[in-house]
């Protein structure tokens, strides 16, 4: 049986990944790899791949898409029961949009410059969050590797989908964001955590294990992805004309000077609505539902690939 099982999305980075197999393949034949690969049909599918490759004994994995292929494969990992998450090699060969989650570790964007050494590098274990949440009237379960966004930014994803708008690239991202500021008002939302309550009126809640997110974006710069703490921004009642004027602080990760805006850590945390509006949950880029949503952290969860 070859050492290394392949999930590739083809849809991934607007249909990059499909474009580009023929030459990753004649690559990883080059480099004498010793492998399968599988592409995934639809969404939730490269979940339902992890679980077959490692009930027939898989123990290497790699996944060839962008954050919302890594989150699919990290909540296939951890969904099992046939042997640890933390037994399996996991890697990811960033071929997507955003790119977020590589950023923390300096995993190279550039796929070339990467599959050499994603097969020769060291793993390290990462933390993992764990959202609790409402959807279609049930209560629902997801992993998170990256980012959670709740108020703004689970808005801008909803309408995103709403649309059947894909973010093709940075800037399709970038003017959807533009767009959805001046629909979107801030949500009464009460925020629970480390023993205290916040009740306030909140343009953007994000909670990280790691700092990046939105192509590049910290938003919450204090995340670290193996301290067993989940990183919490709350950004209050901000007008448009700051919001527009603070996207340098969005990227330079200076967010925490700005006077509306406060960073924590915590080991779990609760977002509720203080009114009766609907406050919406993304994770990794991925729209799931809604709050009352408790997010809980897992230490040392899952095995990267890193550069070493």
């Amino acid at each position: 049986m070859p050492n290394w099982f392949i999930i590739a999305n083809p849809a991934a980075g607007g249909g990059l990944v499909k474009k580009l197999w023929p030459s990753i393949e004649a690559e990883l034949y080059k480099l004498s790899i010793d492998f399968v690969s599988n592409f995934t049909i639809g969404p939730g599918h490269a979940i339902t791949m992890v679980q077959e490759a490692l009930s027939i004994g898989y123990r290497h994995i790699i996944a060839i898409g962008g954050d919302g292929t890594n989150h699919e494969v990290i909540n296939g990992l951890m969904l099992q029961n046939i042997v640890p998450a933390t037994e399996v090699q996991y890697g990811l060969l960033p071929v997507g949009t955003g790119n977020d989650w590589i950023r923390t570790y300096g995993i190279p964007a550039n796929w070339r410059e990467w599959l050499p050494q994603l097969f020769t590098s060291s793993s390290r274990l990462q933390d993992l969050g764990m959202a609790s949440y409402w959807t279609n009237g049930q209560q629902s379960q997801r992993y998170f590797t990256n980012v959670a966004g709740l108020c703004y930014d689970a808005f801008v994803v909803k309408t995103m989908n709403d649309n059947q708008v894909s973010a093709q690239n940075r800037f399709v991202y970038l003017w959807w964001i533009l767009r959805c500021l001046f629909r979107f008002q801030p949500l009464a939302c009460k925020i629970t955590f480390n023993g205290q309550s916040i009740q306030e009126f909140c343009y953007t809640i994000n909670i990280g294990i790691c700092k990046f997110s939105g192509g590049g974006m910290q938003f919450v710069p204090q995340a670290i992805p193996d301290d067993g703490l989940l990183g919490l921004t709350i950004a209050g009642k901000i007008p448009k004309w700051d919001v527009i004027l603070s996207t340098p602080r969005f990227y330079a990760g200076t967010i925490g000077g700005h006077r509306k805006v406060t960073l924590h850590q915590a080991k779990s945390i609760v977002v509720e609505s203080a009114a009766n509006e609907k406050v919406y949950l993304e994770a990794d880029g991925e729209f799931l539902g809604e709050c009352p949503a408790e997010f809980t952290i897992l230490e040392n969860a899952i095995r990267v690939i890193v550069p070493s």
